[in-house]
């Protein structure tokens, strides 16, 4: 009688056991759905920042684009060109890199995208042989070239671009005695860079996507 009662003892106090095992798992698995749900607002909340931070550097270059401009056109008012592209009018940026530069908001977008990839320094070095071609004092050009170099050439620059060495030889010769061509070489091969790896990437990025639907996803963005 007195084994029988003990081993009764044994199976009631494992039964006990396995119970609140089973009771403390079941808590563990809804903790672990409670920590998976929690994890969701998080992701959106990181979304949210990355597209606010897309706008904030947008306004900031649009702004920037508007102030160099503001001279040239009195007439016109100033923010005119850089509403919010239609869906269709960004989709043609997809056409041709061409295109997207062509576009004052377009190459806005495309500076910011560069930024978050901390890359910007191609599309500052393509802007600023853009403007040295337009050059006309030889003067102005010669000041216009030497700040180039010390800007985006030069070893340790402070926005150094990726360019080969001898590439970055026959600039420092050229520019003693400048000429519009001066860069040309090393503005192709960032030219190249920028439409072969981001340009692809940009187009495939949420910023642009949203640019491209119907629906916008806020309202304009404009450089304000």
């Amino acid at each position: 009688s007195g084994r029988r009662q003990r081993g009764a003892g044994r199976g009631a106090m494992q039964s006990a056991l396995f119970l609140a095992l089973q009771h403390d798992s079941g808590r563990m698995e809804r903790g672990g759905r409670r920590r998976s749900e929690a994890e969701e607002p998080d992701k959106g909340r990181m979304k949210r920042t990355t597209i606010k931070d897309w706008k904030t550097r947008l306004s900031y270059f649009l702004q920037n684009s508007s102030n160099s401009t503001k001279m040239k056109s009195k007439k016109v008012g100033k923010h005119r060109t850089y509403f919010r592209p239609s869906p269709e009018e960004a989709q043609l940026w997809s056409e041709a890199f061409d295109e997207l530069l062509a576009n004052k908001y377009g190459l806005a977008a495309f500076r910011a995208f560069l930024k978050s990839e901390f890359c910007e320094e191609n599309i500052e070095f393509w802007l600023a042989c853009e403007d040295f071609k337009k050059t006309k004092s030889p003067q102005k050009l010669t000041s216009k070239a030497k700040k180039i170099y010390n800007d985006f050439i030069e070893k340790e620059a402070p926005k150094e671009i990726n360019i080969d060495f001898q590439t970055k030889n026959m600039i420092a010769q050229n520019i003693q005695e400048a000429t519009h061509t001066c860069f040309s070489a090393a503005q192709k091969r960032v030219y190249s860079l920028m439409e072969n790896n981001s340009y692809p990437r940009f187009l495939e990025s949420e910023f642009y996507q949203e640019l491209c639907k119907k629906t916008p996803m806020t309202r304009t963005a404009q450089g304000t």
